[in-house]
């Protein structure tokens, strides 16, 4: 059953011990309610319990001694959402001592990117419900800051092609393309420079079939070059060091340099 809030009220284990906790991050594309651009949107549930009940916060649950950390990610993003991302990924394990009324708690994050298609599947109602990823209200515990961590990941890592991919089925036009990076960056990028960055890098060909059922001239069609062994695989993958550009041929769509700020108790993946 969805919508449901997976976090017993109080965690496993002695008050001494610290409890360990798994969370997820879904980005999905889907168009804004007020300007009708595709932009980023996230799912979160609805605390029915204390603490902090009725505030917004992230799928997730505690960890069972006896299951896999990824396997408890998805197992708790399916039933709070109707979710199942093809892949999970680690984002970054947060791990303050203040983070969580009453004892510790150590949240493990994972995160992906699902697409438009399969968000307008998830479950929505009174306890599960889209967010803009830009717009959100006052979150339970830390989610603010994960998911403002999140974002920043994504958006300097966008220009690798894994990532964008993620939202894109297996043909796409440059102008589908872009639309993503736009979405994601906020920002509008010249459809001519933008052309001229994508195919100097050499990551997308052409298959040689066009857009069917288009008037005048129709938009060519392109995939993805498996072939080619990108240097970040999407949210897994190298980090680039904290304050620095990430690196990469799309100097036309480069992203924010800066992250957030994170605790230093974190381990990021």
């Amino acid at each position: 059953m969805t919508g449901t809030d997976t976090t017993p009220e109080r965690a496993p284990g002695g008050a001494s011990d610290a409890a360990l906790a798994v969370s997820t991050v879904i980005f999905a594309l889907r168009p804004h309610e007020t300007t009708g651009r595709m932009t980023l949107w996230i799912p979160l549930v609805r605390r029915t319990r204390d603490p902090q009940k009725d505030l917004w916060a992230l799928p997730g649950g505690w960890l069972p001694v006896d299951e896999e950390l990824v396997s408890a990610a998805a197992r708790t993003l399916g039933e709070t959402t109707g979710l199942a991302p093809t892949y999970l990924e680690q984002l970054y394990t947060f791990g303050e001592l203040e983070r969580s009324p009453g004892r510790r708690v150590v949240s493990v994050v994972y995160w992906a990117m699902v697409q438009s298609a399969e968000a307008e599947r998830a479950a929505e109602n009174e306890n599960v419900r889209w967010f803009v990823a830009d717009e959100l209200p006052l979150l339970a515990f830390d989610h603010n800051r994960i998911i403002d961590y999140a974002l920043w990941r994504l958006r300097t890592k966008v220009e690798y092609a894994a990532i964008a991919h993620a939202f894109l089925g297996a043909t796409f036009t440059l102008a589908e393309l872009r639309e993503v990076h736009e979405a994601v960056l906020q920002r509008h990028i010249d459809p001519a420079n933008f052309r001229r960055t994508v195919e100097a890098s050499g990551t997308v060909v052409a298959t040689g079939e066009v857009v069917a059922g288009t008037r005048h001239r129709p938009p060519r069609l392109y995939r993805y070059d498996a072939s080619i062994d990108l240097a970040d695989r999407g949210p897994l993958g190298p980090e680039s060091v904290p304050g620095t550009a990430a690196s990469g041929a799309a100097a036309a769509v480069s992203a924010p340099s800066s992250p957030p700020s994170v605790p230093h108790t974190g381990e990021q993946r």
